[in-house]
């Protein structure tokens, strides 16, 4: 079991995670690859797999903080189950095929990914969304759906990043549309949690309740602590400006990513 520091961090990081996915509709990997990534060299995890085990815990832990944002969003009616029924096969694919693909690449470069995406999430938060798209179709949900869900789980997200933006050009309101990826967010998890434990298992030994690239203690504390806030947040958003915390957020996710990506190099 993780030592009582580690816990602490896990716990608070939770707390803050679920938090802000709650307000934000961020699912969590943002926050919590780069500081997970902190956690695990701390612990002295190698740097072949560092990464990849901050991917699939972060995959984990999104599962049911996803759960409760999902319920307070939905006891809001806040979310528009006809698109996530159309979208959620392509998720379901996109989420598990994608990790295979992360199973292949180094850590350094994951990290550089994951920065590099961060950056463009970042930027999206401060310009906002101006452009506008009729309602997709049944197919055009599909397959943005798949790409939404591969891209989710290379970087270990809730989906937020990309499906909220998207919804919003679709002319969904912004507190649906948060609502709908909070939705989204959970066959995410589900499936990415899965790709990654799978992959993991010729990786990683079992030792401290580590399975595939999922370090259970670390995805169970973080879970109690964010399904807890979650609530909280959800609460807070419908009246706060969603807008500008976003983009205080963004500044946020970029000085935490380039952070992440500095330790992995020095690491190399």
């Amino acid at each position: 079991m993780p030592e009582l520091d580690v816990i602490i961090a896990l716990l608070l990081l939770g707390s803050i995670v679920g938090f802000t996915a709650g307000l934000l509709g961020i699912g969590g990997g943002a926050m919590l690859v780069p500081s997970l990534t902190a956690i695990f060299l701390h612990q002295g995890v190698p740097l072949d797999n560092l990464i990849h085990l901050a991917l699939g815990t972060s995959m984990a832990s999104i599962i049911f903080t996803s759960i409760s944002s999902l319920r307070a969003h939905h006891a809001r009616e806040c979310v528009e189950w006809p698109i996530v029924r159309q979208m959620i096969i392509g998720i379901l694919i996109g989420s598990f095929s994608a990790t295979f693909i992360a199973t292949l690449m180094s850590s350094l470069f994951l990290a550089i990914f994951f920065s590099a995406f961060m950056a463009y999430a970042s930027l999206h938060m401060f310009l906002g969304q101006k452009a506008v798209q009729p309602m997709a179709s049944s197919r055009e949900f599909f397959i943005v759906g798949t790409g939404i869900g591969a891209l989710s789980s290379l970087v270990s997200i809730g989906g937020a990043s990309l499906t909220v933006p998207y919804l919003v050009r679709c002319q969904i309101d912004i507190k649906k549309a948060i609502g709908t990826s909070a939705a989204i967010g959970l066959p995410i998890s589900l499936a990415g949690t899965l790709g990654y434990t799978i992959n993991g298992l010729w990786h990683t030994s079992n030792d401290n309740f580590t399975f595939g690239f999922v370090y259970w203690p670390g995805a169970i504390l973080i879970s109690m602590a964010g399904s807890i806030c979650a609530p909280i947040g959800v609460s807070i958003a419908h009246r706060l400006p969603v807008q500008r915390l976003k983009k205080i957020f963004g500044v946020f996710l970029i000085l935490l990513s380039i952070k992440m990506l500095i330790s992995v190099i020095q690491g190399h």
